[in-house]
C-alpha cells in the first residue's frame, strides 16, 4: 500500500513546480469579449453553453499585467491548468497583442 501522505509531504515530489504564478478565476456579470482567433481554436472544446459560461469569467495576467479572458488565458503558452479556480501560469515573457 502506498503512502499517499508521504507523496503530499516529500521534498523531492514537491520540487518539480512547473508554474510561476497562481491567479485567481473571477466571475463576471457580463461576458468579456474574445478575439475571434481565440474563438475558432476553441470551437471543438465544447458546447456553445459551456464556451458562453467561459466568457463569464476572467483573471488578471500576471504577464501582461492586464484583465484578460479566461478564454484568452486558455490558449495562452504560458496556460498550464486550472484547477478549483485557480490557473497555474508557467510566467513566461509574452508579446502583447
Amino acid at each position: 500500500m502506498i503512502n499517499v501522505k508521504y507523496f503530499r509531504t516529500n521534498p523531492i515530489v514537491m520540487e518539480r513546480k512547473d508554474w510561476k504564478y497562481e491567479v485567481p478565476v473571477e466571475k463576471l456579470p457580463r461576458a468579456m469579449r474574445v478575439p475571434k482567433e481565440v474563438s475558432e481554436q476553441l470551437k471543438g472544446i465544447g458546447s456553445k453553453k459551456f464556451i458562453r459560461q467561459l466568457k463569464r469569467e476572467a483573471v488578471n495576467c500576471p504577464v501582461l499585467h492586464k484583465k484578460k479572458s479566461f478564454l484568452e488565458c486558455y490558449v495562452c503558452s504560458n496556460f498550464v491548468r486550472r484547477i478549483r479556480g485557480i490557473v497555474y501560469c508557467k510566467g513566461l515573457p509574452l508579446e502583447e497583442s
